[in-house]
């Protein structure tokens, strides 16, 4: 028998070592995200204050009805970061009841504020007093006056690697206030 020995070329081999170099990248990938998979269930935002603070107006305005409003908010978000949290996406929303023609009853939710916190931003913790909202609470179908608003904080944890997870403040540690019944 007479062996003959063929090289590869060049091409060969620079194809073998980037696809074993991705190969690594993916499985590292892969288990960086598994690492914290149930981090973001478990380690939440220490919500110390979410409150309306004043409402500046209750108004029918193009043909809808629209409130603003001021809140007061204090939370520490340092809890919910870990290595692989590259940002916080942090939003007040308002929720109340509407009963439609139907007589069934659904929730609408209008977000009112909201703040990106990055990982490398040096204080986590937002304590601001009167924050007026970024978008006014807007029902299109007239239906704001003498309501029940429930004011709720949500974030969504964006990692570096991994799945997207949002969460929310529980309901039973949120904080409500009523609308006046005419307008303001």
């Amino acid at each position: 028998f007479h062996t003959i020995f063929t090289m590869h070329t060049v091409w060969v081999r620079l194809n073998a070592v980037v696809f074993f170099g991705l190969t690594v990248l993916l499985v590292l990938s892969c288990m960086a995200a598994i690492s914290k998979l149930g981090h973001s269930l478990y380690s939440r935002p220490v919500i110390h204050k979410l409150e309306l603070n004043k409402l500046r107006s209750l108004k029918s305005h193009g043909g809808v009805d629209r409130a603003l409003l001021s809140f007061d908010l204090n939370v520490d978000l340092e809890p919910a970061f870990h290595w692989n949290i590259k940002q916080l996406f942090v939003y007040v929303v308002a929720r109340y009841d509407v009963t439609e023609a139907n007589g069934k009853t659904r929730t609408n939710h209008v977000v009112l504020w909201d703040k990106i916190v990055e990982a490398t931003d040096d204080n986590k913790v937002i304590q601001e007093d009167a924050i007026f909202v970024k978008y006014a609470l807007v029902d299109q179908g007239k239906e704001l006056r003498g309501k029940d608003i429930t004011l709720q904080l949500q974030w969504d944890h964006m990692p570096i690697t991994g799945l997207l997870f949002m969460d929310h403040q529980n309901l039973a540690e949120t904080s409500q206030f009523t609308l006046p019944s005419e307008y303001q």
